[in-house]
């Protein structure tokens, strides 16, 4: 009998940490079929797209309510694909506004339902919790705080440790000499990295005024270069339509390597900031979005950082600039301070090592989630 399974990621980050899901599941159970909503890295590890990310690319409150009928409708036919196909097991990665929604439609079909990295529901307050101890058989939560957060509320849980620590483990860096070269970048001058975000709205709020200042930087200090990394599912072009200096670069599906060689980044609050963080990039948190999304947003959120690696480490390690405080003025001025400080760029990458070291467990996280993912979807 053909074993099948369904995972929904809706963004970048779900797609990077499904993509090694699969290919752990894969590797484990080689006859496992693997329908999924994933981009262009879980079909290269083996998946089989219903949905591609890129169609779930829009943002915030206002933005989600005006796709409300495309959601319902892709809700509709992979409720259909999960009865055609026997699917006994549904694997959520984040995305909690689509996939805590379908969670409860899936229940009603009584299907095992695991969630890989967790919601960050211990930012948004308590609410989700109930939600999610009634509707969800797994939690496989990916930062130590979380496993304790969630024994709170009798939630079944597990820690496996960040997969990102394992990817970047095994990521082959390019020399230096070689990827300047590929993209033909001056090996003299540093790189002050711009990552926007992964979804158009989010690019269209961030970039012009991330790379107002760091045109004011280049032309303050000598021997900088700025490049604009673009995610896998954003077009160039796109990017271009915010790029009027023919001396910035735009990179694209090259961030780590981009990261480990260059000097600075402004980076989209996220994932991306992780990743700094666990490459050793010294940076800032940027975010900035819809004036009537902040504000719910704003009264919703209990914790008072946006990066990961400030609510890792209990403190404030990279600077935060959030809406009206991400300005040209903010960012040239903290950034100047830090390429010119010898010493505060040295205590930011010793802060940004602890945090590393903080989410480092033994074993494979990615390996772990698949075990226990499979050993539900034999007793399903």
């Amino acid at each position: 009998m053909e074993r099948n399974l369904l995972i929904i990621s809706g963004e970048a980050s779900g797609d990077l940490h499904g993509s090694e899901l699969v290919r752990q599941l894969k590797s484990s159970d080689p006859q496992l079929h693997i329908f999924a909503i994933g981009g262009e890295r879980m079909k290269s590890a083996g998946a089989e797209l219903l949905y591609h990310i890129k169609d779930f690319s829009f943002l915030g409150f206002k933005e989600v309510i005006t796709h409300l009928p495309f959601i319902r409708r892709t809700q509709k036919n992979l409720l259909e694909i999960v009865n055609n196909k026997n699917i006994g097991v549904v694997v959520l990665i984040d995305y909690p506004g689509f996939n805590l929604n379908f969670a409860r439609k899936l229940k009603r079909l009584n299907r095992k339902i695991v969630y890989y990295i967790s919601p960050q529901i211990w930012a948004w307050g308590t609410k989700r919790v109930k939600k999610i101890k009634r509707l969800v058989d797994k939690m496989l939560v990916v930062f130590p705080f979380e496993k304790d957060f969630y024994k709170k509320y009798n939630v079944d849980v597990e820690y496996v440790g960040h997969p990102l620590i394992e990817r970047i483990k095994n990521f082959e860096f390019s020399p230096k000499e070689k990827f300047f070269g590929r993209y033909n970048l001056d090996e003299r001058k540093k790189i002050l990295l711009i990552l926007p975000g992964s979804r158009r709205h989010e690019i269209e709020m961030i970039l012009p005024t991330a790379l107002k200042a760091a045109l004011k930087l280049k032309e303050d200090l000598l021997g900088i270069e700025i490049v604009v990394a673009a995610a896998e599912n954003i077009e160039e072009d796109f990017i271009k339509n915010f790029v009027n200096d023919d001396s910035v670069k735009i990179i694209k599906n090259e961030t780590y390597n981009l990261m480990h060689h260059s000097a600075f980044g402004i980076i989209k609050s996220g994932t991306s900031s992780l990743e700094a963080a666990i490459i050793g990039l010294p940076n800032v948190v940027v975010y900035k979005t819809s004036a009537t999304t902040y504000l719910i947003g704003k009264n919703l959120i209990k914790i008072n950082s946006i990066a990961m690696p400030n609510i890792i480490a209990g403190k404030e390690i990279v600077k935060e600039f959030v809406q009206k405080d991400f300005n040209v003025k903010n960012l040239y001025s903290t950034i100047r301070k830090y390429l010119t400080d010898v010493g505060e760029y040295g205590k930011l990458k010793s802060s940004l090592k602890e945090v590393k070291e903080k989410l480092t467990v033994e074993g494979s996280p990615s390996q772990r989630s698949a075990e226990i993912i499979l050993a539900m979807l034999n007793e399903a």
